[in-house]
């Protein structure tokens, strides 16, 4: 799970949060002899992908989530007046619109050390690891590794294991967005140039002389920027080519999988490097684009007309995907992929060991 957050610039990013109100328009004065007014529904608007649990944002602040439970990342039931979720390998975050976070799920490194965060405009998650974004555009992070988070006066703070010093961000300013790859961090800062910290052996953090950059990835083993003039620079691991984006123009979205790299066109084509073994990288034929996500092994694009391709690995159906209509939002989890709907109805397939799919009755909840 890579995550991506902003507080300036509007990108194409499988995290779009869609909000729907319902108004309800009651005549006369409602009185002990009344009739109660009627029960605002409530829609789904966002979903969140982990690892094997998929979780959803009512349109009243309550959220749901189906899945694997044994770390307790579905028990989501009591939490009220949400804005935002985001689901890493293990464990759930819920933004609340007081700016404080809870989290529920697996801390083992501390990715759910987040109960003394405030002032928090957007969070994000991390396999192991929690992101917040603050007003002030300083960082806030904790979790395996990590957890990192952006704050309003653009400074960054984090938690979580630091063995390899990922957590080393406390002398971070200027930051407009952060990106947190399995065991590194990355930066972009509001002079379009990128600081990184973490593991390094394959060069991932080596992004000093990054300039120009709009939008930073982070992808398992290496880091990725889309530059202002629409090319992309990457570094890090490149046995599979998921580096090699050289060539590449016009670029306004990146994603970055395991083991390869996606890159959405100003014309709504799509570009793909790395491991392409199951054919995540056969993007060569789509057009209409408006959205790209990358899972594991597969790799998921938008349509303007509301419609979604995939292609790569789909041993659990995780591609199945040909038939959906009226999508508004696309994720992809390790294994599955779920997409949010015009009428806040969501849809899930691929891997469903845990019921991370089950999201057939998230529609028009009262």
């Amino acid at each position: 799970m890579k995550i991506i957050l902003s507080s300036k610039r509007h990108h194409y990013v499988a995290r779009v949060s869609i909000f729907l109100v319902t108004v309800a328009l009651i005549a006369g004065i409602v009185g002990c002899d009344q009739p109660a007014p009627p029960v605002e529904p409530q829609y789904i608007t966002q979903v969140a992908a982990g690892e094997y649990h998929t979780v959803g944002l009512k349109s009243g602040g309550t959220v749901v989530a189906v899945g694997y439970n044994y770390y307790g990342q579905c028990s989501v039931d009591g939490w009220t007046d949400i804005i935002q979720v985001a689901a890493g390998d293990s464990h759930t975050v819920g933004l609340k619109d007081d700016s404080t976070l809870v989290a529920v799920g697996s801390n083992g490194d501390g990715q759910r050390d987040v109960g003394d965060w405030t002032g928090i405009d957007q969070v994000a998650a991390g396999d192991y690891h929690t992101v917040g974004l603050k007003s002030d555009d300083t960082v806030v992070a904790a979790g395996d590794s990590h957890t990192v988070g952006l704050k309003d006066d653009s400074t960054v703070v984090a938690v979580g294991s630091n063995g390899d010093g990922q957590r080393d961000v406390g002398d971070w300013t200027g930051i407009d967005q952060v990106a947190a790859g399995d065991y590194h961090t990355v930066g972009l800062k509001s002079d379009d140039t990128v600081v990184a910290a973490g593991y390094n052996y394959y060069g991932r953090c080596d992004v000093g002389g990054w300039t120009g950059i709009d939008q930073v990835a982070a992808g398992h083993l290496h880091t990725v920027g889309v530059k202002a003039d629409g090319t992309v620079v990457a570094v890090g691991y490149d046995y599979s080519g998921q580096c090699d984006v050289g060539g590449w123009t016009d670029i306004v979205q990146v994603a970055a999988g395991k083991f390869h790299t996606v890159g959405l066109k100003t014309d709504g084509t799509v570009v793909a490097v790395g491991y392409d073994y199951y054919g995540q990288c056969d993007v060569s034929g789509w057009t209409d684009i408006v959205q790209v996500a990358a899972g594991k092994s597969h790799t998921v694009g938008l349509k303007t007309d509301g419609t979604v391709v995939a292609v790569g690995y789909n041993g659990f159906g995780q591609c199945d995907v040909s038939g959906w209509t009226d999508i508004v939002q696309v994720a992809a989890g390790g294994d599955h992929t779920v997409g949010v709907k015009a009428d806040g109805t969501v849809v899930a397939v691929g891997f469903n060991s845990s019921g991370q799919c089950d999201v057939g009755g998230w529609t028009d909840i009262i």
